[in-house]
């Protein structure tokens, strides 16, 4: 490839060879991972320095003793590690042209696609879809509240619940039944201690997952703050795919865990990485100095290198040492049958003194401690509930969630994720979205057993609802259904993968780079080429039905603006000179679920509200979306209102604030002086002014 040097650069560019040139000797000592190893190697090309001779030194932190170890060993740069670098950027330069002039034929202008930003939409639309197409049976689950007394002989209750599903109402409800009057015994007692180890340090991947769940930072936003913390000095080196620890940090926290906690709460470990391509660096994430527990700077650096310490120090601490009991409870009149109660004690807590590890599980159910029971004990039922429940489907993806599953699939590398995520959220390109939604109502069947009585009732829940989770917009569908259908190799997450694997390959010298992207690239190019030539134009197009009105086919699909839109009326049904109506999708609907019903009642705009002050108050919906209409003035509907559902009372409201927000603020040579707003902020106008 040939490489120039952008304007905005020209003058950093003579700043660094007005300075080579004052220097009897030049030091390269960019990032230690394959973008920092193409820096030096290009500062080489622009500075006029010698590649084989330049000294180019790495660290893993920016501390002084890191500094002066890897000056007193330098090394020139890897040119197996430049063009593995070289060879991504390459290669994903041609995908990304290729792929992206494809879609503005095929598609929409402006749209662009790339060799892993592509996949990753994928694995959004796959899981939307799976979760669209998710049956949800129900079962009912039993659980019953029995009496016992403590170690202070106070009566408390506790859980038991039934290890037995009943698919339907008739055989939970037989069950609950053939309790009435039953006498309830304990069983069989397990008593048995557990141990929890801790979590390793952090990688890219698990700190981008802790700091979402924790929190709430976007991965973006934690690889922004994580990198202040590094050039700061705080922590070492953030882009990583490896858990090792280096020897002097081990005995360095070990040392600061025995001071703070003692003796016992220290356990040194030594953490294997799983992922056998780790190169981008030689250590997981850390506290450059263990002692160090807070640092200067804003809240997100101070909370996200908190977050860093405690797992880093919690790696090197003794395990939780807990007691799990697990009791049996006898029914009398089911002799096959039985409950069991769960209890877990904690003996020692070890690292959780300091750091519990998170989950994306949202039903995660910590156990409490039981009363002492002895065998043969005699129980009292409190009430005994058999509750409708429901399979849940797949989770939608976090933005961690969906780096998890890269790492998982071998799809890009440390430094990757971040920017590959942030792509496909861009709103230009429309793919996916982050979005916090209404979950719907759902009634569910409960049947209680209490005082040898079944009671039945039904009671109601809120189900669906998410935050901050990823959805792929109708354009991300269509977008995606066009490139995996016509380039299944590209979009198969185990291709892409491999493809990694050879850039990793060049880094250690195994493969030459051209050879590489020439075995790729020529067939793809004519992959594209067939395409273009014999490719349908994509447009998601689903025939919904007939119009009741007119007979005429209903349809949704998007439009040559990118928009999702639904038509009344094909070619074949429409006079010469006339055209289809259209409609917009009402908010919340995407083109593969919408029903005909609520197509339908996409046309019911405008919509007359009523009279007010001699003229109709109308709303309606148009290329800049919902407003409404009064005499000759047109009032937009705030963000997130609905013009199929708001009232004539919410209408005249907004008429009323516009007309204030209009109201002239004074007046100069007998013309009204008026404020505004337009595309480039508030403005004030006069006559023509």
């Amino acid at each position: 490839p040939r490489y120039i040097v952008p304007p905005e650069k020209h003058k950093t560019v003579k700043e660094l060879k007005e300075a080579t040139g004052k220097s009897s000797e030049v030091w390269l000592a960019t990032d230690e991972d394959r973008e920092g190893e193409a820096i030096s190697w290009h500062l080489c090309e622009v500075l006029g320095l010698d590649p084989r001779s330049t000294k180019r030194i790495v660290f893993h932190e920016i501390t002084k003793p890191a500094i002066q170890k890897a000056v007193q060993a330098p090394r020139t740069v890897n040119m197996n590690v430049v063009n593995a670098q070289q060879a991504r950027r390459v290669l994903d330069r041609l995908v990304g042209r290729e792929l992206s002039g494809l879609l503005w034929e095929k598609v929409k202008g402006q749209l662009s696609a790339g060799r892993v930003q592509s996949v990753t939409v994928k694995l959004v639309v796959e899981r939307e879809r799976d979760i669209q197409n998710f049956k949800i049976p129900p079962y009912f689950k039993i659980v019953a509240q029995f009496f016992a007394k403590n170690q202070q002989g106070k009566a408390v209750t506790f859980k038991a619940e039934s290890p037995t599903r009943f698919d339907d109402a008739a055989g939970a409800e037989g069950f609950l039944k053939k309790c009435v009057g039953a006498n309830f015994t304990v069983g069989n007692i397990e008593v048995k201690p557990t141990r929890r180890k801790p979590a390793p340090p952090f990688t890219t991947s698990t700190l981008q997952q802790e700091a979402s769940r924790k929190l709430g930072m976007s991965v973006n936003r934690t690889m922004s703050v994580a990198q202040k913390l590094y050039e700061e000095g705080f922590i070492t080196y953030m882009r990583t795919d490896s858990t090792n620890l280096a020897e002097s940090a081990i005995q360095a926290m070990g040392a600061e865990i025995v001071k703070q906690f003692g003796p016992k709460y220290h356990h040194e470990r030594r953490f294997k990485t799983k992922n056998d391509s780790a190169q981008e660096a030689h250590e997981a994430i850390r506290p450059t100095y263990p002692e160090r527990q807070n640092v200067s700077g804003n809240r997100d650096e101070q909370r996200l290198y908190e977050l860093i310490w405690k797992r880093a120090m919690a790696s090197q601490m003794a395990d939780a040492e807990l007691e799990k009991t697990t009791v049996d409870v006898e029914i009398s009149t089911q002799p096959g049958a039985k409950l069991v109660a769960e209890g877990e004690v904690l003996k020692f807590d070890g690292f959780l003194k300091l750091y519990i590890e998170s989950t994306d599980d949202e039903e995660e159910e910590t156990q409490g401690m039981l009363p002492p029971l002895t065998k043969g004990q005699q129980l009292d039922l409190d009430a005994m509930t058999a509750t409708e429940r429901f399979t849940r489907p797949p989770a939608r993806y976090t933005e961690a969630g969906l780096v998890k599953k890269l790492e998982e699939l071998g799809i890009g590398r440390p430094s990757t994720y971040a920017p590959t995520i942030s792509k496909i959220m861009e709103e230009n390109r429309g793919y996916v979205v982050k979005d916090s939604r209404e979950g719907e109502e759902r009634v569910f069947q409960v049947f209680t057993l209490k005082n040898n009585e079944i009671k039945k009732e039904k009671s109601k829940e809120i189900t669906g609802a998410t935050k901050n989770v990823l959805y792929p917009t109708d354009m991300g569908m269509v977008v995606n259904d066009f490139l995996d259908g016509h380039f299944r190799k590209i979009m198969d997450f185990g291709f892409t993968a491999s493809v990694e694997q050879q850039f990793d390959d060049i880094a250690e010298g195994k493969i030459e780079w051209p050879r590489m992207i020439d075995g790729f690239y020529r067939p793809f190019h004519e992959d594209v080429e067939k395409t273009l030539k014999e490719a349908d134009r994509a447009s998601g197009e689903r025939i919904l039905g007939t119009d009741p009105e007119t007979g005429r086919t209903v349809l949704v699909r998007m439009s040559s603006l990118g928009k999702p839109v639904i038509q009344i009326g094909t070619g074949e049904e429409l006079d010469k000179k006339e055209k289809p109506r259209y409609a917009n999708l009402r908010a919340g609907k995407s083109l593969e679920t919408v029903t005909l019903a609520e197509a339908l009642e996409s046309f019911a705009l405008p919509r007359a509200l009523g009279d007010y002050e001699g003229e109709m108050l109308e709303v309606n919906t148009g290329r800049y979306g919902p407003y409404i209409k009064f005499g000759p003035t047109f009032v937009s509907l705030p963000k997130g209102e609905d013009p199929f559902e708001i009232s004539f009372e919410r209408a005249v409201e907004l008429v009323q604030a516009k007309k204030e927000a209009d109201r002239p603020i004074g007046h100069f040579e007998g013309q009204p002086i008026t404020k505004g707003k337009g595309r480039f902020g508030p403005f004030i106008k006069w006559a023509d002014l």
